[in-house]
């Protein structure tokens, strides 16, 4: 596949930019332009392990399949929050609740980031894609590296010697199950069942006291794959212990509760300070039994050894100095990396104020805004619409834009409508456009708006749906399915610009109330929003407004700039453009998880399916649901995980 339209000169132009020493750029890619290509060849020109941060999940999962094929010999990996369910810990001082942490986690995805790890410390040819989990606490990157075993053929070893050394780095023994994590003995050789892969793994052969073969196992056929001459293990799990630092971190956690509980009396508050002694005496002792308490994270910075206020260790702390950054959609993922400690702060203070916690779970936390630029020190940002603290950080030299587009598609035309007899001319446009066989997208201020303006519009003999952040997110993509098919016409919504969103059958997008400047119609969101027409030849943009605000204003001379950009080249190369035509069968690959949604919940688990069953076959039918929940997972289908998840936890419920 060869670049085309704008990409050539992009790829040129990023290139020298980072060759040179550049430290910060901006990728400034309308909607169609391909990006993510254009990304691929810059990583393999300038040959440096690379961080994709994306804000969002489903996005961060496009883009690592997409990489994985531009790079099928490199260790492309997925690093997002383990977490299929997630409540933290909290205090609700109005009413006097408790809330105490409630988790579970993804055994696929904790793989799959520790393999995201392993491959970091271990490899130059790395590419690892991840959410805004990357910053969040998981250890010390030269405990991790310490925690790992390196093994060769000739090595002095015995079996015995090498199950001590794992067991060390939270390895687990089992000579019946195999599964990552886990290793067995049988008789003068060890199976290694390393805990970040799940196809492969190491039969390590020993005579008398010397490791004699070392070879690699194909799971769960077994068949041999070859012979290695030396192996590195990496820990099974990413936050390691010292083991030196729980005796002093225990000291050090006794001298802040002391402090804190002397705090508590002398404002006369003794039960915060008595709740405090309880919470923490419990999980001292804990940790001085079994090395692990529930919460110990909150521990972290006794158990690290960092200084009050430090800065976490996180992912970013794993690459090497020459490393790049690449922030997906930017103007999205740049606010939410800011957002992160700040909300998890405010929680956290409620609980040390009211003596939950220590002042030191503080120290567990994600980065700060400030820490992540600090780290950040050569970094691309992408966006159709960059912000202006993306443009001010790379610098007017280092703004690189991708207008044109492969397909020759020009941005759509915007036209901007008074709102008196707004409704006929929305009834009207959308049905010329309904009978040219594409589709209408409008957009409301409101949850209720969207409804109501569906309700007339479904009386105007129109196959309509709303959509909101009320509709669940299987459903939403079912609905989405729905209009590219045909089976809707239209879709009226609240928020329809989200970034990814391919919809090459829309041709007409109308925006209410767009002079009501804000967030939902800020000049991004106007730009965004007009991008879902852009892949269609002949995309349309109406705004209703009764006055041009500088939102509006901006917009219209940006679309106005792209357009003639695009039209330049078109005339230049003799560039036909072309709509994006997607088949049948593309569109329901490329909705696939919608799929879950069309059987119906009840099909996949009748409500009443447990009723005539005993407790022994409600077990099996847990362990069977926990299979394919994990198999979800495993394929990225979370939301589907979720639904298993959600049954699993009503038929636990049945019999308890």
């Amino acid at each position: 596949m060869n670049p085309a339209g704008g990409q050539p000169e992009a790829i040129e132009k990023l290139t020298d930019i980072y060759i040179k020493g550049g430290r910060q750029a901006v990728l400034l890619g309308v909607t169609g332009s391909g990006k993510t290509f254009v990304l691929a060849n810059l990583i393999k020109n300038i040959q440096k392990p690379v961080l994709v941060i994306s804000h969002n999940k489903t996005l961060a999962a496009q883009i690592y399949a997409e990489l994985s094929c531009f790079f099928p010999d490199n260790a492309v990996e997925y690093f997002i929050s383990y977490y299929d369910y997630y409540q933290p810990e909290a205090y609700l001082p109005q009413t006097d609740t408790y809330i105490a942490k409630d988790a579970s986690v993804n055994e696929a995805i904790d793989r799959l980031r520790l393999r995201a790890t392993a491959s970091v410390v271990s490899r130059r040819d790395v590419i690892v894609v991840s959410s805004v989990s990357c910053i969040y606490n998981i250890g010390s990157p030269k405990v991790f590296r310490a925690g790992s075993i390196e093994i060769a053929k000739g090595d002095r070893m015995t079996p015995q010697s090498l199950a001590r050394k794992l067991i060390d780095i939270h390895y687990t023994r089992n000579d019946i199950e195999t599964a990552p994590g886990i290793f067995r003995i049988k008789g003068d050789s060890v199976d290694l069942y390393p805990a970040y892969e799940s196809k492969r793994f190491f039969r390590i052969e020993f005579f008398g006291d010397e490791i004699e073969k070392i070879s690699i196992v194909s799971f769960p056929d077994f068949r041999t794959e070859g012979e290695i001459d030396r192996a590195v293990i990496f820990p099974a799990k990413q936050y390691l212990i010292e083991k030196d630092a729980i005796p002093k971190a225990m000291e050090s956690i006794e001298k802040e509760l002391r402090e804190r509980t002397e705090y508590f009396r002398n404002k006369g508050r003794f039960l915060e300070a008595q709740r405090l002694e309880q919470r923490t005496h419990s999980d001292l002792e804990m940790i001085d039994n079994f090395g692990y308490c529930q919460g110990i994270e909150n521990y972290s910075r006794h158990l690290s050894g960092r200084p009050p206020g430090s800065k976490p260790w996180c992912l970013i702390d794993y690459f090497p100095e020459d490393f790049l950054i690449v922030i997906d959609e930017s103007h999205a993922t740049i606010p939410q990396i800011r957002a992160m400690e700040l909300g998890d702060r405010s929680r956290k203070e409620t609980l040390i104020e009211f003596g939950f916690r220590l002042p030191s779970a503080l120290d567990n936390r994600p980065l700060k805004f400030e820490e992540f630029c600090e780290l950040a020190k050569k970094t691309l940002y992408m966006s159709a619409t960059p912000a202006l603290y993306e443009k001010q950080r790379a610098g007017p030299e280092n703004i690189v834009e991708l207008i044109v587009r492969p397909t020759g598609i020009v941005d759509p035309v915007i036209e901007v409508c008074p709102t008196a007899g707004q409704i006929d001319v929305i009834i009207k446009k959308a049905k010329e456009t309904v009978e040219r066989g594409e589709r209408v997208i409008v957009t409301t201020l409101t949850k209720k708006s969207a409804e109501e303006f569906s309700d007339f519009l479904r009386g105007e003999d129109m196959k309509v749906a709303y959509l909101h952040s009320e509709i669940k997110a299987l459903d939403r993509v079912e609905i989405l399915r729905s209009l590219r098919l045909g089976d809707f016409d239209v879709i009226v919504g609240v928020n329809l610009l989200r970034e990814g969103l391919d919809l090459p059958e829309v041709g007409l997008v109308m925006i209410l109330d767009a002079d009501r400047e804000g967030f939902l119609r800020s000049e991004t969101s106007i730009v965004q929003t007009a991008g879902r027409a852009a892949r269609n030849l002949c995309g349309k943009v109406i705004l209703f407004a009764d006055e041009i605000t500088d939102s509006i204003k901006r917009a219209l001379n940006e679309t106005k700039r792209r357009r003639k950009i695009q039209d330049e080249f078109n005339k230049r190369y003799g560039v036909v453009p072309r709509s994006i035509i997607k088949t049948r069968e593309e569109i329901m690959a490329a909705t696939s998880i919608a799929e879950v949604r069309e059987k119906k919940q009840e099909e996949f688990f009748p409500e009443d399916e447990s009723g005539n069953l005993t407790r022994i076959e409600i077990m099996e039918k847990i362990e069977s649901l926990v299979r394919e929940m994990k198999k979800a997972a495993e394929e990225l289908e979370f939301e589907r995980a979720a639904i298993l998840r959600d049954r699993v936890k009503k038929l636990r419920d049945r019999i308890m």
